[in-house]
C-alpha cells in the first residue's frame, strides 16, 4: 500500500470517528425538542454531551486539515463545489456551539428556550447537509479536466444525495437516543428508549434502501459485506434497546454508523471526486495526492500525535461516565413565567370557575 492509499484510509477513519462521536451529539440536540418536557430535562440532556461535544469536533478539524495537506486537489474541488452547503454547515456549527455554551449563562426561561430552538435546528440541519455532501461525493460531480465544478447548487439536491441526508438525520437521532438512554435516568431514560424504537425502525428502512442503492450502482465488492454489517448492527441495537441493555444498544448503533460511513468510502475508492462527465477527469487517490515527502512528514506526525489524542478522549469519557437525571420541575415562580403566563394555581382556579359557570 502506497502513502496516498494510507492517507485515504486515515481520512476515512477521521470522518468515521467524527460521525460516530458527533453523531450522538447531534442526536441529543435533536432529542431536546422530542423528549425534553421541561427546561430542566433539556438541560439534563445537554449535560450528557457537555464535557465531550467540543472534543468530538476535533475529529472534523483534523479530517479537513488532513485532506488539505494530503490531497490538496481533492480539498479544493470538494469545498469549491460544496461552497454554500459547507458555509451553512460552518454557521450551523458555530451557532450550535453558542447554544451549548450560552444556554446556562442566564437563569431566564425565554433565554433558554431561544437557545433550545437554535440547538435543535442546527443539530438537525448540519447532519442532513453532511449526509448529502458525502453521498454526492460517492455519486460523483460534474467536474472538468482542470478539476473545476461545472454544476449548480440544484445539482447537489439529487434523490440519492437527499436520501443520504435523511438517513444521516434519522441515524444520528437513533444513535443519540440510545446514548441518552445510556446516560440518563428516570423519565428521560424511558422516553429515550421509546423514541429509539421509532427512530430505529425508520433508520432501518432508509438504510436498507440507501445501502442497496449504493452497493448496486456505486459499490465495490468489499462494500457489500460492510453494508450488511450496518443493517445487522441496527437490528442488534433495536433488540438490545428492547431488553433495556443500553450499553450494548449504543455499541451496536455505533457499529451501524461506522459501517454506513465505511461503505461510502469503500464505494468512493480509488476515486476521491468521481467526474460524472468522463472518468478521465475524475480525481483519484494517485493524481490528487501531495508529494511523497509531504506525506512522509505527515505520517510521522500522525503516528506520534494520534495515540495521545485517543488516550485523552478515552479518559474524558471515562471520567464523565455517570448517568444524569433531571430533578423534579417545581411550580414556576412569577420571575420564571413568561409575560401573560398563568401559574398552575391560577389556571386551576380559572378552570374550576369555567366549569361552575
Amino acid at each position: 500500500m502506497q502513502l496516498p492509499d494510507v492517507w485515504f484510509v486515515v481520512i476515512a477513519v477521521l470522518w468515521t470517528g467524527y460521525f460516530f462521536l458527533e453523531g450522538f451529539d447531534f442526536g441529543v440536540g435533536i432529542l431536546t425538542k422530542l423528549i425534553g418536557r421541561s427546561s430542566k430535562e433539556r438541560g439534563a440532556l445537554i449535560s450528557t454531551i457537555g464535557p465531550v461535544w467540543d472534543g468530538n469536533e476535533v475529529w472534523l478539524i483534523t479530517a479537513a486539515g488532513a485532506t488539505f495537506a494530503a490531497f490538496p486537489d481533492w480539498y479544493a474541488t470538494m469545498f469549491s463545489a460544496f461552497y454554500l452547503p459547507t458555509f451553512m454547515i460552518l454557521v450551523g456549527l458555530i451557532v450550535r456551539g453558542l447554544a451549548l455554551e450560552y444556554r446556562a449563562k442566564r437563569d431566564d426561561l425565554r433565554w433558554k428556550r431561544n437557545w433550545d430552538v437554535i440547538l435543535f435546528w442546527s443539530s438537525l440541519v448540519v447532519p442532513f447537509l453532511w449526509g448529502m455532501l458525502l453521498a454526492n461525493l460517492v455519486r460523483g460531480l460534474p467536474i472538468g479536466a482542470d478539476g473545476v465544478y461545472l454544476g449548480t447548487l440544484a445539482d447537489l439536491f439529487n434523490p440519492y444525495a437527499v436520501l443520504g441526508g435523511l438517513l444521516t438525520v434519522v441515524l444520528f437521532t437513533f444513535h443519540g437516543a440510545v446514548f441518552a438512554a445510556l446516560k440518563t435516568d428516570g423519565a428521560i431514560r424511558g422516553r429515550a428508549r421509546d423514541l429509539a424504537v421509532k427512530a430505529g425502525l425508520i433508520t432501518l428502512a432508509l438504510a436498507a434502501f440507501f445501502l442497496v442503492w449504493t452497493s448496486v450502482e456505486f459499490g465495490a465488492p468489499a462494500s457489500t459485506p460492510i453494508a450488511i454489517l450496518g443493517l445487522a448492527g441496527l437490528i442488534a441495537a433495536l433488540e438490545a434497546n428492547r431488553r433495556a441493555r443500553e450499553g450494548w444498544a449504543f455499541v451496536f448503533s455505533g457499529v451501524s454508523v461506522v459501517a454506513v460511513t465505511v461503505t461510502l468510502f469503500l464505494a468512493l475508492y480509488p476515486d476521491v471526486v468521481p467526474s460524472t462527465l468522463t472518468a478521465q477527469w475524475s480525481l483519484t487517490v494517485d493524481n490528487a495526492a501531495s508529494g511523497d515527502y509531504s506525506l512522509q512528514i505527515m505520517t510521522w506526525i500522525a503516528g506520534f500525535a494520534t495515540p495521545l489524542v485517543l488516550l485523552y478522549q478515552g479518559w474524558t469519557y471515562w471520567v464523565f461516565r455517570q448517568r444524569i437525571g433531571a430533578p423534579p420541575t417545581p411550580a414556576p415562580t412569577p420571575a420564571d413565567r413568561l409575560p401573560g403566563q398563568a401559574t398552575t394555581t391560577e389556571a386551576g382556579k380559572e378552570g374550576r370557575n369555567h366549569v361552575s359557570r
